[in-house]
């Protein structure tokens, strides 16, 4: 049992259903109750996934053996900075280390966009989420922004630059 992890766009077939799981259960959380279809396409309309393509960003979709269940986004805020959003890994393929995969496919594009800080809000509900970026090296962090109505926690993360062909050449290996 593999994952794979690659950029797709985020209206392919593959990548709007992964989005519109994850709105489903972000909403469904914070109303109490399943959201409704109608709920969950109004939620998706006009949601600024658009963005999520280069050069203002990037969709990954995860694939474990085959099958789409994961997908996060990346969006690029400035020269050093980028947002991580979207993160999701479909219930059945918790706990399968899909999520800490992803974070890295998400870290390595920030890296090749040349962002040096990755951030992200998210809410009180969302404890697995927040326990993940924890394990992942996210530090909570002050509000960086207040757009987002649902916002109760701020987490960021600074990105090593990935070493250079040269610079891993001549790195000594550990012991």
């Amino acid at each position: 049992m593999t994952w794979t992890l690659a950029p797709e766009p985020f209206d392919s077939p593959d990548a709007s259903l992964l989005r519109r799981d994850y709105y489903d259960e972000v909403a469904s959380r914070y109303w109490g109750r399943p959201a409704t279809a109608e709920e969950i396409d109004e939620g998706l309309t006009d949601d600024g996934a658009d963005r999520l393509v280069p050069p203002t960003g990037q969709f990954v979709v995860g694939r474990f053996d085959g099958e789409a269940a994961a997908c996060a986004g990346l969006l690029v805020v400035d020269a050093d900075t980028a947002e991580l959003t979207r993160v999701f890994v479909r219930p059945g393929h918790r706990g399968t280390g899909g999520g800490g995969l992803l974070l890295a496919a998400v870290e390595e594009a920030a890296r090749a966009f040349g962002v040096r800080t990755l951030r992200l809000d998210t809410r009180n509900d969302l404890v697995e989420a927040r326990g993940l970026y924890a394990k992942h090296g996210y530090r909570e962090v002050p509000a960086f922004h207040r757009r987002n109505q649902y916002a109760e926690h701020w987490f960021a993360k600074e990105l090593p630059p990935t070493p250079s062909v040269s610079e891993a050449a001549t790195t000594p290996a550990g012991p």
